[in-house]
């Protein structure tokens, strides 16, 4: 009897995600969790495999490659979803993968989980309590990363929830945690915090947690009094919005105004939700999951705000911030305006004249830089 062909990893794409010579669709670490996993998903019934994490298909798609069906996939950032999709129909692999949220029926009688580790230890502990809660009492969940992003403190967090834990040997400096013995579990729910009069809510994952980050509270100290724009088919927008702080911040400064926030992250979605809803102001503020802004059309907004992200998965990119700034462009006005803060090592002025419009300095500190774009 032939052994199958073996997963076609290089065949893999990012697309629509950012993609550079350092920013892969699959590395060392899948390709860890797959070896170490490959008895429990041969002995696994269809239907009973869950995948977490899975950047853009590599874990979800060598598994039905190897002869799971109805392999259920978790991703946050609806890009790597998107990426995930077009890998499995090129592959002819779409009938045997179902994308899911996280929630109960994504993790419900599973008996193998597939888990990327978050680099967030809130995110780790939200995924876990509700694979504990849901999962089959026989449930082993493999969980992998890149040594360098690993720390025991993910251990403590897996032992909150199960009883037994065993780590592997580490392979082209990746490792995987063996997590077995489910304890009870629990539903996740939003961390709170609280800035001035500002309510904030924060699931684990979402950047920041539930307090403003530094670059956060200063581009909220110098966003202008009266932001033109504000009517349902012109909102004020928060852009990459996180928990949803600056939306939240302009819905109650701006009682009148409709506000709208977009992020692709789902934890962010959820977050920001949270947020909008323990501030008051949920019936002004719009929450979608949406990849950049494609969901709004061109030329139809008069204010947004940004405080893009730089990291792909564990990676240090600029690419982000410069697809994030070209849709934004596109959104815009003529005359539309940008408000941006950025860590001032990145060095974006340049690329916000080139991508948006003329570009003008509001406010710098030690570490941060808040600027204003015009839509030319």
């Amino acid at each position: 009897m032939t052994s199958p062909a073996p997963f076609p990893f290089e065949r893999l794409s990012r697309r629509p995600d950012v993609e550079g010579p350092d920013l892969v669709a699959s590395d060392a670490a899948d390709r860890l969790i797959l070896d170490e996993s490959a008895d429990l998903r041969a002995a696994a019934p269809a239907g009973s495999i869950a995948v977490i994490g899975d950047t853009h298909g590599a874990l979800a798609l060598a598994a039905a490659h190897d002869g799971a069906r109805d392999v259920r996939v978790h991703q946050d950032a609806l890009a790597g979803e998107r990426a995930t999709s077009r890998n499995a129909a090129e592959l002819g692999l779409d009938d045997r993968i179902r994308l899911v949220p996280l929630d109960a029926d994504a993790l419900r009688d599973a008996r193998v989980v597939l888990l990327r580790l978050p680099r967030a230890l809130d995110a780790l502990r939200d995924i876990a309590a509700l694979i504990a809660a849901h999962a089959s009492p026989a449930v082993v969940v493999v969980a992998g990363g890149r040594v360098k992003h690993m720390t025991l403190a993910m251990n403590d967090v897996l032992g909150e929830n199960f009883g037994r834990l065993d780590v592997s040997h580490a392979r082209q400096k990746s490792r995987v945690l063996f997590a077995r013995e489910p304890r009870a579990g629990h539903e996740p729910v939003p961390a709170a915090g609280r800035e001035g009069n500002l309510e904030i809510r924060a699931f684990g994952g979402a950047f920041a947690g539930a307090r403003l980050d530094h670059g956060t509270r200063l581009l909220l100290a110098h966003l202008p009094d009266f932001p033109a724009g504000g009517s349902p088919e012109d909102p004020l927008i928060d852009f990459a919005c996180g928990t949803g702080a600056v939306a939240a911040h302009l819905a109650l400064r701006h009682p009148a105004a409709a506000v709208y926030a977009s992020d692709q992250s789902a934890a962010a979605v959820a977050s920001a939700r949270a947020t909008a809803a323990a501030n008051g102001v949920a019936e002004r503020v719009e929450v979608v999951r949406d990849d950049v802004l494609t969901a709004r059309p061109e030329a139809s907004a008069s204010f947004i705000a940004l405080n893009p992200p730089f990291h792909s998965g564990a990676a240090l990119t600029e690419r982000l911030a410069f697809r994030l700034f070209a849709d934004a462009s596109r959104v815009l006005r003529p005359g539309g305006e940008l408000w941006c803060v950025w860590n001032s090592g990145m060095r974006y002025r340049g690329d916000l004249e080139r991508l948006v419009g003329p570009t003008r300095q509001v406010t710098r500190d030690a570490k941060f830089t808040v600027t204003v774009s015009t839509r030319r």
